[in-house]
């Protein structure tokens, strides 16, 4: 998926101090999500519109996670998890509430991706998350230097010690796809999933010579590609694009196998005590307008219907030429992560680190 630093919790305070502790509860959003999807200027358009302060803590999936999980899922009214990682922590911490759909404006979404999310989110016939923001990870190549077209390229001779790869799960999955298997079709089924992880960790650790380093942060993995210390990596698609922009050379490739996509959604806290604040925010942010705003933010597209017609010419552009018809209909979704996933991966990932 695209690059998720977490970041140290902060708050924006918009407004004046309000009296009274109801007040002030009713007139206040607590929000975690990610880096770049709030906008100083819409957050201030959303105060203006609606009189709502927004509190904004930064994280990522997993700190979104522990964090509903310590509280049960109180402390915030409205989290941002990617869709993957919603109906399994539910099932197994009951930290989400289900989305009440008559509050919110559906017409405002892409059909074919409001319908594949719910899908994705819904549990006992309870939908629990709604699309805000998506993305790929696929490969960064310098195209002078080097000629990578899917993920075992990156271990290939001719580029020795100038690749690199996230030590994270995507990783896993995406060399598995590369291998010709589904790792998602084994989900459901440990014994198998974990003898193609260990598989996937065998090949991961024979690639390791070939590897500049296991990229962890931004900076780290586009200021390789910039000086010509890494010629490939598996990156996400809006890095690729900003590097493109820079140096025509460097280009985002969607992979033979197939680029790994994500969602970020929307989703309500077990304990939240706002969730009139939590539907305005999702409809105000899901108005074209707002949601080009976002996007442009954050870098990514948006599910919003009709916010098209409001992104960079440039960027469009620059999804056109990595995505042509046949790379989009290759893009592997990742479904809802069940629990106990995660841990057979871990454990694949640890021997993998550890690894000569």
């Amino acid at each position: 998926m695209k690059l998720k630093t977490a970041l140290t919790a902060c708050a924006l305070a918009l407004g004046t101090t309000l009296a009274a502790p109801a007040s002030a509860q009713n007139n206040k959003l607590r929000l975690i999500t990610w880096a770049d999807y709030v906008p100083a200027d819409v957050v201030a358009q959303f105060k203006k519109e609606t009189g709502i302060d927004v509190e904004i803590t930064l994280s990522n999936n997993e700190e979104i996670i522990s964090k509903l999980r310590a509280t049960g899922g109180a402390g915030f009214d409205l989290a941002q998890p990617s869709q993957d990682r919603i109906t399994g922590p539910q099932q197994e911490f009951g930290i989400y509430k289900p989305m009440d759909l008559s509050k919110v404006k559906t017409e405002l979404f892409i059909p074919a991706m409001l319908d594949a999310t719910k899908k994705n989110t819904t549990l006992a016939g309870k939908v629990y998350g709604l699309p805000q923001i998506w993305g790929t990870d696929g490969l960064v190549v310098n195209t002078k230097v080097a000629k990578i077209a899917d993920y075992p390229d990156l271990c290939k001779a001719d580029v020795k010690g100038k690749t690199a790869v996230r030590l994270k799960r995507p990783t896993l999955l995406a060399f598995a796809f590369a291998a010709g298997k589904d790792p998602f079709a084994l989900y459901n089924d440990p014994k198998a999933y974990t003898a193609l992880m260990d598989d996937v960790g065998k090949t991961l650790s024979a690639c390791k010579g070939n590897l500049k380093f296991f990229w962890d942060n931004k900076d780290q993995l586009l200021n390789g590609m910039r000086a010509g210390e890494v010629v490939g990596a598996m990156m996400w698609d809006t890095g690729g694009w900003k590097l493109n922009t820079e140096k025509p050379e460097i280009q985002f490739i969607a992979p033979k196998s197939g680029a790994m996509g994500w969602i970020d959604t929307f989703a309500l806290p077990a304990k939240g005590r706002n969730d009139a604040a939590a539907y305005a925010w999702i409809n105000f942010n899901m108005r074209p307008e707002i949601a080009a705003k976002v996007a442009a933010s954050a870098g990514n597209f948006t599910a919003s219907q009709g916010a098209d017609q409001f992104m960079e010419a440039k960027l469009k552009s620059q999804f056109a030429a990595s995505f042509p018809d046949a790379a989009i209909k290759s893009i592997r979704w990742y479904p809802a992560v069940p629990a106990g996933i995660e841990e057979i991966e871990g454990r694949v990932l640890d021997r993998v680190k550890a690894a000569n």
